[in-house]
């Protein structure tokens, strides 16, 4: 099919029946969500974030192994062959679950049901934390306490526009 200019990816996508989306890394997953509002049924691989961008009813997951993708796509043709899923109501279900105002108060339950307590723990305390969680946990603290002394050399010696890298 090669490139789809962006206009033209709904018209591509309500073409087809299953979205597949076999992925390695992914934070969230746009793209399965502009495809089960297309009316697809989605399968991809269950990693990252993806799990919990769409509900189950509208997702066919499978592991990120080549066999486990194939099996997934299998069960999801007979799904959509049996009858047994109906993705023309998927459109008006993605759009009540990622409205303005859905989203709004999913991020206010999340900030609710925050633990103040552990957020409030000495620096020391959440650095050693965190430097337990590897090598680019630890290269970002690095970064982190670098940062600002390479800011402030500048600015004392004038040299804002200069790029410093501080190993």
């Amino acid at each position: 099919m090669g490139a789809v200019k962006h206009e033209e990816v709904k018209d591509v996508m309500i073409q087809g029946e299953i979205y597949l989306h076999p992925s390695l890394t992914e934070a969230f997953g746009t793209v399965i969500v502009e495809a089960a509002s297309c009316g697809l049924f989605v399968v991809t691989t269950k990693v990252g974030g993806i799990p919990e961008v769409l509900p189950n009813h509208m997702t066919n997951f499978a592991n990120p192994e080549e066999d486990s993708l194939v099996d997934a796509t299998l069960k999801a043709i007979d799904l959509i062959q049996s009858g047994k899923i109906d993705t023309s109501k998927f459109h008006g279900q993605v759009a009540k679950m990622y409205s303005w105002e859905n989203i709004a108060k999913r991020t206010e339950n999340v900030y609710n049901s925050l633990d103040l307590k552990k957020l409030n723990q000495p620096l020391l305390t959440r650095l050693r934390k965190y430097y337990c969680c590897g090598f680019i946990a630890a290269e970002h603290i690095d970064l982190a306490t670098k940062w600002p002394k390479k800011n402030k050399l500048k600015k004392l010696n004038g040299l804002d526009d200069l790029d410093i890298d501080i190993d």
